[in-house]
């Protein structure tokens, strides 16, 4: 079976959302080739597509425009439609007349016009993807996991999902039930693809707190538990937020500009000129991870309707599914921050929603080809929960068969190692994320996902524990929910929009809730898509002017002493940077002399040497650089030279700070500029905590990796 989706990238822009749009499609684009386009070809089957042909006909493409979907799909562009046919909505109309939306299962039947023309805008913008109009486009791929979702939403500006079915090989369904054609799919026109549908796409337009009260009132078996602890823990009106509307009436007004760089006299990778974007919505999302029903069935011994939060904090209590760090009431206000249930349950929720295909994200670990997808050594994320901070590690690696939270395997990491799994502990495997089966297509809402998982997830002293002992690298996306939400974060896409993305500074509206900037900051987010940079997958964040940044940095799991680190590429293009850290972030403390980034490895007063056959060597090198407070890159990453560590010399990390820290505190870095020009950039890769048990341990030195 052919999976290309003939997807066409390109820049996504605004004028097809439903609003914010152009008046007029522009009839000059317009191609005069004998090849079909997408509408032509639709009209010569009309058999097949003559309903959808009038459904497209009659709806606008936006609510100020006279311009209609059915003439965008005659001008020159890159569409994917997915055209349902006459039987299917047929089916859907009878769907509507069942539900009592409309008296008869026809285009008669609907009670007011306003009630067609949102039906056919359903119909319409569901089924149609715009890679835009440029001649360069990269053609895109289902995803080949299940579950996964298309790289570009839809019109609705919504992600269409896929689904396969391992007995049926060559079946292929879009958001769960909407089969694609066997016969008919794939057909190319000069503007686009063509799949045909035999199920119209109308996905609910339900909240993750909509989808809770639905399992709850109707007692759909599943999560019955796990939406009555949401509900109960005050969490209703958190989960049924979907868009910050202030930013989008600023960003429709042209309030929240686009930055350009060229202008500026800053190109943001060598010889491109390309604007930087402000991203056009600001999304809210959610990600919950919860115990089954069933797996409550087997521990309360109820069925799971009758199980009460009363119930689940006893057993909470009862099973000490809690840290001795934790300090917490046990009545039975679940809404209280305080609570034992509540802050049990808020650690299952992540801010921000993922696909199943973005949990965790394989770009250029070690022996990793993004061609294949053949997973090699570990690749892992940490995040900061909901509630009250604490971390939470999801992992993947080839011996894991799936992925995890917080999982702690034995790793080969020797200086001679291979990095991957030797062997992980059972009390260290984790919980397995269920975000292959049919079910996860089932819990998804418009802005949140619910996966199930295999065991209890608990913050408990060996979790914290097992977090300590490990080197705990966080990318500086991760620090932004934002990004993840709104699909900002390492989208596989070559298009400038995709590529580089500018947030406005706080004085102009505060898009990262983890980050302040001064109204001097230019800020941009490299997607670096391809680019075969040797950063942790491969994208960056930059910025110009006179810049004072200041990012909420993850909680550490326990007390105890640590190092923070913080990596570069060093370049000429690079400042200078005095960097700031400390828990009041109205008085945060430099952390010594400003950090000169152009500087690199090679350094007089750095201590770099390359790695040579002699580990002994080596290790000497190394701590000599740790004594100036650097480090050399790690193995674990690569570009095409290899890996970032014996690559080059422009691969460090520089210790910022080493003092003991409290679980329960949040910290803050400032990187500012202490140039008086503005054209010299801050760069940020990623940063790292690293317990003293790590890098001071003398049985075990802290491994290359």
């Amino acid at each position: 079976m052919k999976k290309n989706c003939y997807i066409f990238s390109a820049l996504i822009t605004a004028v097809l959302m439903v609003i914010g749009c152009s008046e007029q499609v522009d009839e000059s684009a317009r191609y005069v080739f004998k090849e079909e386009t997408l509408v032509s070809y639709m009209e010569k089957h009309t058999d097949t597509y003559s309903e959808y042909l009038n459904v497209i006909k009659n709806t606008p493409i936006s609510m100020i425009s006279e311009s209609t979907i059915y003439q965008m799909l005659t001008a020159r562009g890159n569409y994917t439609v997915f055209a349902p046919t006459n039987d299917a909505i047929q089916k859907y109309l009878e769907d509507l007349c069942e539900e009592g939306l409309i008296t008869e299962p026809t285009w008669e039947g609907f009670p007011t016009t306003a009630i067609l023309d949102s039906i056919r805008m359903i119909i319409s913008y569901n089924s149609i993807i715009d890679g835009g109009d440029y001649q360069s486009y990269e053609t895109y791929t289902f995803p080949t996991q299940n579950n996964g979702e298309l790289q570009i939403g839809n019109l609705k500006d919504r992600k269409l999902t896929v689904r396969y079915v391992d007995q049926y090989p060559d079946s292929l369904y879009i958001n769960y039930d909407c089969p694609i054609s066997i016969k008919n799919r794939d057909i190319p026109a000069i503007n686009g693809v063509l799949h045909q549908m035999e199920k119209v796409i109308a996905p609910k337009d339900v909240t993750m707190a909509d989808l809770m009260a639905d399992i709850l009132d109707n007692k759909k078996e599943g999560f019955i538990v796990a939406s009555r602890l949401a509900l109960a823990c005050g969490l209703k009106d958190t989960l049924s937020k979907i868009e910050d509307n202030k930013y989008r009436e600023l960003y429709l007004k042209g309030l929240i500009p686009d930055f350009d760089g060229k202008a500026a006299g800053w190109t943001f990778k060598s010889g491109n000129s390309a604007p930087a974007y402000a991203p056009q919505h600001r999304y809210y999302g959610f990600t919950l991870f919860a115990e089954t029903d069933d797996f409550w069935r087997k521990e309360i011994g109820k069925e799971p309707i009758d199980i009460t939060c009363s119930d689940i904090q006893k057993w909470i209590y009862d099973n000490k599914q809690y840290s001795q760090y934790d300090v917490f009431t046990t009545d039975e206000n679940w809404a209280s921050p305080n609570n034992l249930l509540n802050q049990w349950f808020t650690y299952h929720l992540l801010p921000m929603r993922i696909a199943a295909n973005r949990l965790v994200f394989h770009v250029n670990e070690k022996d990793f080809d993004q061609s294949t997808g053949k997973l090699t050594i570990p690749v892992y994320e940490f995040y900061t929960t909901m509630g009250k901070p604490r971390l939470l590690k999801i992992f993947e690696s080839k011996e894991s068969n799936g992925i995890f939270l917080n999982r702690f395997p034995n790793l080969d990491n020797g200086r001679r190692g291979t990095y991957h799994e030797l062997s992980c502990d059972a009390d260290k495997v984790g919980n397995h994320i269920d975000n292959y089966s049919e079910n996860v297509l089932t819990y998804q809402a418009i802005n949140g996902m619910i996966y199930a998982i295999d065991k209890p997830l608990s913050y408990t002293d060996d979790v914290r524990e097992n977090l300590s002992k490990g080197r705990i690298r966080f990318d500086a996306m991760s620090l932004f929910p934002e990004a993840m939400t709104n699909d900002l974060r390492k989208k596989t896409s070559v298009d400038p929009r995709d590529q580089f993305v500018h947030f406005p500074p706080n004085t102009t509206y505060q898009y990262l809730e983890n980050m302040d900037m001064n109204n001097d900051t230019k800020f941009v987010y490299l997607n670096a898509y391809k680019y075969n940079w040797c950063n942790n997958q491969e994208d960056e964040l930059k910025a110009v002017g006179h810049y004072e940044i200041t990012i909420k940095l993850p909680p550490v799991p326990r007390r105890g002493t640590y190092e923070l680190r913080y990596r570069v590429l060093p370049n000429g293009d690079r400042g200078i940077v005095q960097f700031y850290f400390g828990s009041d972030k109205e008085k945060l403390a430099p952390t010594g002399i400003p950090i000169d980034l152009t500087k690199a490895g090679t350094d007089k007063n750095y201590g770099y040497e390359p790695d040579t056959d002699d580990d002994f060597h080596n290790i000497e090198v190394d701590k000599h650089m740790r004594n100036n407070n650097r480090m050399r890159g790690e193995m674990s990453i690569q570009n095409s030279s290899g890996p970032c560590r014996t690559g080059s010399p422009n691969n460090l990390r520089h210790i910022l700070v080493r003092q003991t820290l409290e679980p329960d505190v949040s910290y803050y870095l400032r990187l500012k500029s202490v140039l008086d020009s503005d054209k010299y950039e801050m760069y940020m890769d990623y940063l790292e905590w690293c317990a003293k048990e790590i890098y001071d341990n003398p049985v075990e030195p802290e491994d290359i990796w």
